[in-house]
């Protein structure tokens, strides 16, 4: 999980859980204001309880006497708040979660309460980076691909792009279980940052920690760690390096893009081999050809993009371009 996300989850479930508590302050103030009695029973309840531990460490009275006395207070207690207009389990605790009393975790365990939290931090997160609306598989149109063949491979792009889709909807689908890295490559507006934000989303549904990044803003974060005299900013550039390194799918967009110098050549290798040896899945997606690449970067990034990714080819005409032909856009 990433852990600037679950402190997010665990920050708003810690305030669920003040509100729980001022909630039930007060609705014990009220009720005990109205009924006096029920302080007395809930003092009687409570009077119990080191009598029941003292009684199972063999000291005491009885441990069924104890139980059968409590479970009556128990039933006047309840018979009181009904008599009175409330739930009969209305001063038992105000929690939005049972199961935990809204701490986030049973027996050591993260409760599915904080995990629905965590979705949706990471959620809201990745529709913050994506700026790309709801784009999904389902949405995925094929319709803008050219059907017929292309003369320099022989090959329609309509069905290379099926064939891409087809890989891109099965790797997400079964993220957990599959262990390839892609590299997304063709030219601009072919479905490639889609398609990559249709993984991301599917893997993030799934509770996986996923981070989307452009190349640049990937970069510059590498820089901003090494170089920045700024505590605060260098902290932060410092968080967004580890979440990078350690979440379970990095997707890399629009790599070529970024100013290419010593250090960034140093930096992308670095986050590369890094995710390759601690076996963390990407996704990185480029306008660079294979000479291009070659050309641009070193031999050691270059092998590790050309022997350790599978690379799918994006076909076909400028999909944004067709949009606004079409007045779609």
């Amino acid at each position: 999980m990433d852990g600037r996300l679950l402190a997010q989850a665990r920050e708003e479930k810690e305030d669920i859980r003040r509100r729980a508590v001022q909630t039930d302050r007060l609705r014990h103030e009220q009720a005990y204001a109205r009924v006096p009695e029920l302080r007395r029973l809930d003092e009687q309840i409570a009077a119990l309880v080191p009598q029941a531990a003292a009684s199972a460490l063999g000291g005491g009275r009885p441990l069924d006497q104890l139980r059968r006395e409590s479970l009556d207070l128990q039933a006047r207690r309840a018979e009181l708040l009904v008599e009175n207009g409330w739930p009969f389990d209305w001063l038992d605790g105000a929690w939005d979660c049972p199961k935990c009393r809204d701490t986030g975790y049973v027996e050591g365990r993260m409760c599915s309460c904080l995990k629905k939290l965590y979705d949706e931090a990471q959620a809201r997160d990745l529709s913050a980076l994506l700026k790309l609306g709801s784009e999904s598989f389902g949405t995925f149109d094929l319709g803008f691909y050219d059907d017929r063949p292309d003369p320099a491979s022989g090959v329609a792009p309509r069905a290379q792009m099926e064939t891409v889709f087809g890989i891109c909807y099965d790797y997400a689908l079964d993220f957990g279980r599959r262990r390839e890295n892609y590299l997304f490559r063709g030219g601009t507006g072919l479905g490639k940052t889609f398609l990559s934000a249709c993984i991301a989303r599917e893997v993030a549904r799934q509770g996986f920690s996923v981070v989307y990044e452009t190349a640049v803003a990937a970069l510059e974060a590498f820089e901003s760690q090494r170089f920045s005299r700024n505590e605060e900013a260098a902290a932060w550039a410092d968080s967004q390096v580890r979440r990078m390194c350690a979440c379970d799918l990095l997707i890399l967009d629009d790599l070529g893009t970024e100013m290419v110098t010593e250090f960034s050549r140093s930096a992308l290798y670095t986050l590369i081999n890094s995710r390759l040896l601690g076996q963390k899945k990407t996704v990185i997606s480029t306008n660079l050809t294979a000479a291009q690449t070659a050309k641009r970067y070193t031999p050691q990034i270059v092998s590790r993009l050309e022997g350790e990714f599978q690379v799918l080819s994006f076909a076909g005409s400028d999909i944004r371009a067709l949009k606004k032909e079409r007045g779609l856009d």
